[in-house]
């Protein structure tokens, strides 16, 4: 037999149970918005161009954007919308960019864990040092919001072989770092189960422009044409979730911006018809589903 992880076994789509989401809907929808920060000269990071001899100032400027303006064009947009979010928190931001977390708090977004900085990977530390991480990272976010988060997505979405452990250990119900499935499912532990949430890997700014150079209106078609069939295929009975990854230094550019508001606003105007929450909300109508609903 091949190596497995033991988090969940298999299961085929055909045999899931058809429940729905709240007011009879079938598809749930949210929004991930990654707000990071980013070393200077040294770590990791995505690049708009290759990148030369650190300090590498082209990629960093341009990731720093993100925080300075294109967050804040963003939170104009979901507010233009009247879409909730799901900020996916570096902890370093509360001391870089504070009113970028602000105008998210004031809108009532809900804040998960997304590590300290996106300049590191957790997947390359000993336990105890992951540990740590995931406990300073909570610890800021208690400090600053007043209350534990739910959700963590790994910076750079790396795992250890005991991440999963050490969440639980923490306080968390659930994770947005494996792309599976298209329904929530429940991972085993060391200290109980965890929601694994889907979380997309294409319909995702930064695997579509940032590495396929997918441009601005191929990556709102990817948003739009993933929506429209997702309600199609829910014809089957069978709920579905549809995440949408942000990061602010990507889709924030103005040109980006203009296409961007053009596909969320079409899931906007078919709020009747889906579920526009967050991740904490999925999780928790996962839990009044019957025992064996979720795989």
């Amino acid at each position: 037999m091949l190596p497995h992880h033991g988090r969940f076994p298999y299961s085929p789509w055909t045999a899931r149970a058809r429940e729905s989401w709240p007011f009879g809907r079938k598809l749930a929808v949210y929004l991930g918005v990654n707000l990071e920060h980013f070393a200077f000269g040294e770590g990791l990071g995505a690049e708009l161009a290759p990148g030369g001899p650190q300090p590498d100032v082209l990629n960093y400027a341009w990731r720093e954007y993100g925080n300075r303006v294109g967050g804040f064009r963003l939170v104009q947009l979901l507010d233009e919308l009247n879409l909730p979010a799901t900020v996916l928190l570096n902890s370093a931001m509360y001391h870089h960019a504070p009113e970028l977390v602000a105008a998210h708090r004031a809108r009532g977004d809900e804040m998960a864990g997304h590590g300290r900085t996106n300049s590191e990977r957790q997947s390359t530390l000993p336990e105890a040092e992951e540990a740590r991480l995931i406990a300073e990272s909570t610890a800021e976010i208690v400090q600053h919001e007043g209350k534990a988060p739910r959700g963590w997505l790994s910076p750079w979405i790396a795992e250890s072989r005991v991440t999963p452990d050490l969440l639980v250990e923490a306080g968390y119900t659930y994770s947005l770092n494996w792309c599976m499935d298209d329904q929530p499912v429940w991972k085993t532990t060391r200290a109980g189960r965890l929601l694994s949430i889907p979380y997309p890997q294409e319909a995702n700014d930064i695997p579509a422009i940032a590495a396929r150079k997918d441009g601005a209106k191929q990556f709102a078609d990817i948003i739009v044409d993933d929506f429209h069939e997702r309600l199609r295929q829910t014809q089957d009975g069978v709920p579905q979730v549809m995440g949408i990854a942000l990061h602010p230094y990507i889709v924030g550019q103005p040109y980006r911006m203009r296409a961007l508001r053009e596909a969320l606003a079409v899931i906007a105007a078919r709020r009747d018809e889906v579920w526009i929450t967050t991740a904490g909300g999925i999780y928790d109508h996962c839990l009044t589903w019957p025992e064996g609903s979720i795989v």
